[in-house]
């Protein structure tokens, strides 16, 4: 997801052409960057975890953690922008 907020691209998902011609659908695209902040998210508790029990150290613990606020604020921004343009075209008469 930092991929996302910061604006690259990798080279799977830098063909704008339909699923169909080769390239990554938008759906899979979602599902794709959904399983990654999932992860992220696992991840950040698991080190948590970890530090308190004291086998992890601080500096991966803040890490993670830094990693899971961004990769929240980005879901976050996207979701918002969904229904942003959802009630956009809800707006717009037939």
């Amino acid at each position: 997801m930092a991929k996302i907020a910061s604006g690259s691209e990798d080279d799977s998902t830098s063909s704008s052409s339909s699923g169909s011609a080769g390239g990554v659908s938008f759906s899979d695209f979602l599902k794709d960057k959904a399983r990654e902040s999932i992860d992220v998210m696992r991840t950040s508790e698991q080190m948590s975890a970890k530090a308190v029990t004291g086998e992890a150290d601080i500096t991966d613990v803040v890490q993670a953690v830094t990693d899971a606020e961004l990769t929240l604020q980005t879901v976050v921004s996207v979701r918002d922008r969904m229904v942003s343009a959802y009630q956009e075209i809800m707006r717009m008469s037939i």
